[in-house]
């Protein structure tokens, strides 16, 4: 058990940490003209939200110092 949270929290942290610093995006494709079964689509990649790193960090960290602090 206190591997398991040692590595969750380390993922976490590396993800949280990947977001922060810019690098975490993703994306959509919007339907911008449709006509009959021939449509135009237009793909834009969105950053994920500073917070979303930030809450990453805070949780993978309390996680991991969890599992390296159980005793057990």
């Amino acid at each position: 058990m206190r591997f398991a949270l040692i590595v969750v929290g380390l993922v976490l942290l590396v993800a949280g940490l990947w977001v922060v610093f810019g690098h975490g995006s993703y994306q959509t494709t919007d339907t911008l003209v449709q006509l009959g079964s021939a449509k135009i689509t237009a793909t834009h990649d969105k950053a994920f939200p500073q917070w979303l790193g930030i809450a990453g960090i805070a949780v993978g960290a309390l996680l991991a110092l969890g599992g390296i602090f159980r005793k057990g």
